[in-house]
């Protein structure tokens, strides 16, 4: 019998179990966020994602997840503003969101005060990500209803500091927070619940699985990967990046060169050199997930591969946990 989660995380998401599935470029495809919903979590919606990879019109891809599972979906919105016309994009997707009944929203990258108005307005939750206490000064000020606390064993833009270490600072802020980086097993999942956490979010546990459409070669690196095999590049967006080390993250290296840090020094330059660097690796990492010979080995992956030893359902993972 699975046992009862409720918490203020749960509740304000209206879901059975404290999990999210973490809004993924370009990892999650509707299949997936479907998935972890109907499971009993939450599937968050990466729209550069829906749209540019797996080629939804945003408003039919969210309409397509929703004839896939009854239960809450979430939707990630990376709110740095320092290009306007893809800003208006994202007020036009929170909007669209809002229409077709998303309540939940992570947010990234940016001052979230603007979407915290407009979703509260309509009843929503907003969690913002952070890596750092500074920035969980700034969310709360934007008056955020939980924090996702993404630590140094997360895929992604992966933070500095452990899990404890990034709970300690945090805790005093007495909103709920979310454990995101280093969770793939039951256990992990328990000792996150058991430091404080409401709950969890897991990306790189749900690309080794059935419902991920992401190559099999890729689902098989995870699998087959040590936590040793996961390296930082600043060479993704400019900030590091947690990736399985792979002849071609070798050949483009890992460090920025002293002209680009220089480049991302000033204040005039570093906001195109950041554009330069994302447009790249949406491109790069576009077609690494759409080649399903594998041979484009650009993936991201955290060190929870360490528990990761098959690829296997969604529904399979979260019973595990649901069992904990």
């Amino acid at each position: 019998m699975t046992k009862s989660f409720e918490n203020i995380f749960t509740q304000q998401a209206n879901i059975e179990l404290p999990i999210i599935g973490g809004p993924m470029y370009p990892c999650s495809n509707p299949e997936l966020v479907a998935a972890v919903s109907d499971a009993g979590g939450i599937g968050i919606v990466q729209p550069i994602s829906l749209s540019y990879v797996h080629g939804y019109e945003f408003r039919e891809g969210l309409q397509y997840i929703r004839s896939l599972t009854s239960k809450p979906i979430g939707m990630n919105a990376l709110i740095e503003q320092s290009n306007k016309r893809y800003h208006e994009r994202m007020v036009q997707w929170i909007d669209i969101a809002l229409e077709e009944g998303v309540r939940f929203f992570i947010t990234s990258l940016g001052k979230p005060d603007w979407v915290v108005k407009r979703v509260h307005e309509c009843g929503g939750i907003v969690y913002h990500d952070v890596t750092e206490k500074k920035w969980a000064h700034k969310a709360i000020d934007g008056g955020v209803d939980g924090l996702i606390s993404v630590n140094n064993r997360a895929g992604g833009h992966a933070g500095q500091q452990t899990s404890e270490q990034l709970y300690q600072d945090l805790e005093s802020f007495n909103l709920p927070i979310i454990c995101a980086g280093g969770i793939s097993t039951p256990d992990d999942f328990r000792r996150a619940l058991d430091t404080g956490y409401v709950g969890v979010q897991m990306g790189t546990r749900f690309i080794a699985t059935t419902e991920c459409n992401a190559p099999l070669p890729y689902k098989e690196a995870i699998v087959k990967a040590n936590e040793t095999d996961i390296v930082l590049s600043e060479r993704v967006s400019g900030i590091p990046v947690s990736l399985i080390n792979t002849p071609y993250v070798n050949r483009l290296g890992l460090k920025t060169n002293k002209f680009e840090k220089w480049l991302l020094r000033s204040s005039k330059s570093k906001y195109l050199m950041r554009t330069f660097y994302m447009l790249r690796s949406l491109w790069s990492l576009k077609k690494a997930v759409l080649d399903k010979t594998g041979k484009r080995d650009y993936w991201q992956a955290g060190k929870s591969v360490k528990g990761i030893t098959k690829i296997e359902s969604v529904k399979d993972i979260i019973e595990r946990f649901s069992n904990s």
